[in-house]
């Protein structure tokens, strides 16, 4: 970005700054509720929250497990984009932008070669579980219920570490919606729309919703030649349904979805190998010199079929899916403007072929004796490459002269499932909680490795065919007490699994060697949840046992493989408050603490690493909010969110590096009439520098950072 730029934008974000502290002198924070024009006042009293977290409309309080709810309007007024942001508001849960949107949730992390991350989005009925394209549009979204734990039992596709659950919106036969945009810092471009209603009353309706934004980015590239905006990106979110109520007790949904991200290089830059995570600058981030195009580009478009039918005792529910997920990129292979590199890339293009099948049967009791079942399927192909890098010598005789990696694959797998759950009451406000999932998954992987100069052809350098399957059952148990009518305790056993897979990188080695074994988890978790007049709280301790934990190490410069470490642990607590003190004001926040290590991790090569921190794990997670909503629409509200120490796998130096904690405060401001919104906001405001990733191997160590100080204003339009 030109200098003359910048300083206007800091000019404009020097005058926000002095809007905020006006506007929040009497009171520091934000708003909760939308209020119609003819509203005199507020009423914030607790209201009773039904989440369907059990496949079954309950109240959140009487759900025997860890469960995060965020509405609508929270969604709004922090600023809620995606799934990304989203991962800030969980305990113990931290979100890296490499290898796609990669999430560690209590101390579980991102497999690299499935991809899988360890919490499984579920929107409309499609289950996202890869790094790539994991998000999801918000945009008619009713609530958000995160679910923590495994949830094998309940939902189709299995999850190790959690489910996010996304509700959208039941149209009406009045036509809702909304409309805004929004401008802010770097050029910051963001529009949006939701639409539904009826086409015919009672019985058809549709829905469309869409997300756009842009930016300039942050990082400038001094290259000759080369575009000035180094991070810029690009992104939407399109989605539509038609729901047809044929009678009162059949539904039919079909959803459609489309998502494309484009990013022009990651927020951040790369040292020479051996740097390790406290050699970076986010003030050195901000001007790099690459000489070659750095681009990810990913698109998903998504198609799913909802049918139900309500007989007298129970429900009947299928939903059938299908997904493609294309993924391409090219990344300069030296980071950097040698001469000696000019023109190489990295490069790394996939597609994915998904198609999904759950057919769920449950129990219509309210209360009492309730149970859930089903049977799921997934099919799945993977075709990968190109996939490698280019690099200016001969990997054989190392020769100056331009030779490339290049993996190509087709990796087929299927999954059969067969998961249940019941609710039993024992006696007075005892209940016995049993559930079970069995699962066998197929997998196979067919590969060619080729090694030669580039933009020649040959034979592959090394072949791996193999195949491998999996069966496991997963028992889940817990027991819950009412205390009063307002407050519950809990206490749970669940088993958890994420799938294993193969090396999709592999050039030596046999069928063992480049495959990887699944992880499984014990998880124990005792918790209390209720409320008292204007007080909700729920607070949670839990100790995970883990194994065959996957982890990845790169021998071979920027060649990486993943394995398992035999044994791991992580244990932690978990509190979550929401407060009204007065009808205007709410406060919420969260507290998540944990530990979590290595008990047995030999690498095969000489390295012992027992004892060390799991990484991307931060040691605690805190966040604070206060909203404040006066009756004539004005509204302001402040976040702060603090994160602990987080180390990162230094394969260099066969160390663990530690990023030191943070803090970040947000604000808003805005004013509401009718269905009219108004609004100015800044986004860390204390311009805080932290890194939230890094990749670092002998060729190169890559470190990411968070955005800087970022303002902007917006507009939306309820009707």
């Amino acid at each position: 970005m030109p200098i003359n730029q910048l300083e206007k934008k800091m000019d404009f974000g020097k005058k926000m700054v002095f809007a905020f502290c006006v506007g929040s002198a009497c009171s520091i924070v934000p708003a909760t509720s939308w209020c119609s024009e003819d509203e005199a006042s507020v009423t914030m009293e607790m209201p009773e929250m039904t989440v369907t977290a059990n496949k079954i409309e309950e109240d959140v309080q009487d759900v025997p497990q860890s469960i995060t709810v965020v509405g609508e309007d929270i969604l709004e007024e922090k600023g809620i984009e995606g799934v990304p942001d989203l991962i800030r508001e969980i305990p113990n849960a931290f979100y890296s932008p490499g290898h796609g949107n990669s999430v560690n949730f209590r101390g579980l992390n991102t497999s690299m070669f499935t991809s899988n991350n360890p919490v499984v989005i579920y929107i409309d009925g499609v289950p996202y579980s890869r790094a790539y394209g994991f998000d999801a549009s918000l945009v008619n979204a009713e609530r958000i219920e995160v679910l923590r734990g495994p949830q094998g039992s309940l939902y189709g596709k299995d999850a190790i570490g959690g489910v996010i659950n996304i509700v959208s919106k039941e149209p009406t036969n009045e036509f809702h919606g909304k409309v805004g945009a929004e401008y802010g810092s770097f050029d910051y471009k963001q529009g949006l729309l939701n639409l539904n209603g009826p086409v015919v009353k009672d019985k058809l309706y549709f829905g469309i919703n869409g997300w756009y934004e842009q930016d300039d980015g942050w990082i400038e590239n001094t290259y000759p030649g080369m575009e000035v905006d180094a991070n810029r990106q690009r992104n939407h979110n399109y989605g539509a349904f038609l729901l047809f109520k044929p009678t009162e007790r059949f539904n039919v949904r079909l959803n459609i979805s489309n998502l494309y991200n484009k990013l022009y290089l990651e927020d951040g830059y790369a040292l020479p190998g051996g740097s390790v995570a406290g050699d970076f600058s986010r003030d050195d981030a901000e001007k790099v010199s690459y000489d070659t195009e750095t681009y990810s580009e990913i698109e998903s478009n998504a198609q799913s079929l909802h049918l139900s039918y309500d007989f007298d005792a129970l429900t009947v529910t299928s939903v059938t899916t299908h997904r493609t997920l294309t993924t391409e990129g090219d990344w300069d292979a030296d980071f950097g403007d040698d001469p000696l590199w000019a023109g190489l890339v990295m490069f790394d293009d996939a597609e994915t072929d998904t198609w999904t099948e759950e057919l769920r049967f449950s129990s219509n009791n309210p209360e009492g004796f309730r149970w859930v079942g089903g049977v799921y399927l997934d099919t799945e192909e993977h075709e990968t490459g190109p996939y490698g890098m280019q690099m200016p010598f001969n990997p054989f005789t190392y020769a100056l002269e331009d030779w490339e990696y290049n993996a190509e694959s087709i990796s087929d797998s299927k999954t059969y499932a067969i998961f249940g759950q019941v609710m039993i009451p024992l006696v007075t406000n005892l209940e016995l909680t049993l559930g079970a999932r069995y699962q066998h998954i197929e997998k196979e992987i067919d590969l060619d490795m080729y090694v030669l100069p580039v933009g020649t052809s040959g034979s592959p350098a090394f072949h791996l065919e193999s195949e491998k399957t999996w069966d496991v059952f997963l028992p889940k148990a817990a027991l819950s007490f009412g205390i009063t009518d307002d407050w519950k305790t809990y206490f749970s056993f669940s088993k958890g699994y994420m799938p294993g897979g193969f090396n999709y990188f592999s050039s030596s080695g046999t069928a063992e060697d480049n495959s990887f074994e699944p992880q499984k988890s014990t998880n124990y978790e005792l918790g209390i949840k209720g409320s008292y007049k204007r007080l909700n709280l729920s607070a949670s301790a839990f100790y995970m046992g883990i194994e065959d934990i996957h982890v990845y190490r790169s021998p071979g410069g920027g060649i990486y493989y993943t394995g398992n470490a035999d044994k791991a642990h992580s244990r932690g607590a978990e509190l979550e408050v929401t407060y009204f003190p007065t009808d205007s004001i709410e406060l919420s926040g969260a507290l998540g603490v944990i530990e979590a290590e290595y008990d047995d991790y030999d690498d095969g090569a000489g390295n012992v690493f027992d004892g060390e921190k799991i990484p991307q794990t931060p040691s605690h997670t805190a966040r604070l909010g206060i909203a404040y909503y006066h009756p004539n629409g004005f509204y302001t509200r402040t976040d702060l969110y603090n994160q602990g120490a987080v180390y990162f796998y230094n394969d260099a130096n066969k160390s663990f590096d530690r990023e030191g904690g943070h803090t970040l405060l947000d604000m808003k401001v805005g004013y509401r009439s009718g269905g009219m919104d108004v609004y100015a906001y800044g986004k860390n405001l204390t311009d805080e520098e932290y890194v939230d990733g890094l990749r670092a191997n002998s060729s190169a160590a890559v470190a990411t950072f968070g955005d800087p100080r970022t303002f902007g204003v917006g507009a939306q339009y309820r009707f």
